[in-house]
């Protein structure tokens, strides 16, 4: 099951700065193209690796329309600390669920899902890999334009 937080007490000037429009840089630079990992995003993807000793975290940028497939966080999970845009978070089986920057999801291990931007806009994370022994990534298939396309 999906934690989904939105700070709903956030001072006055962090809420003017988050409802700014996001052009894809924001509090953690965008870093370069998501090469890395391309052949599992529908759209262009960039990544910034803010650690890769004991917890693994990087912050994820996705241009308007771009979305990761259907994955599975075997082990560990991830959260996600939404940092700016509009994007949109599902899990298999549950409606998709709208993200704006403050939004916290947990996404525990072995839980089917994908994330991305509006179609509408930019959008980015910072993704933190729970650490587990064992933990890996399963990529699954592409989030198909008919089911992305509803989305609004």
């Amino acid at each position: 099951m999906c934690s989904l937080k939105n700070n709903s007490d956030t001072s006055t000037a962090s809420r003017t700065q988050a409802d700014a429009p996001f052009t894809g840089e924001g509090i953690f630079p965008k870093g370069e193209l998501n090469e890395a990992f391309a052949r599992y995003f529908t759209g262009t993807s960039y990544l910034n690796m803010l650690s890769l000793e004991g917890v693994i975290i990087g912050n994820v940028t996705f241009e308007p329309g771009c979305r990761n497939f259907w994955h599975v966080h075997h082990k560990g999970g991830q959260i996600l600390l939404v940092t700016g845009g509009r994007g949109w978070y599902q899990e298999a089986g549950k409606p998709a669920r709208e993200l704006r920057a403050g939004d916290v999801v947990n996404i525990p291990p072995e839980t089917r899902h994908w994330h991305g931007a509006a179609k509408d806009s930019w959008f980015a994370h910072v993704a933190v890999e729970v650490p587990s022994e064992g933990g890996s990534n399963e990529w699954l298939e592409p989030v198909s334009d008919e089911e992305y396309n509803q989305l609004k």
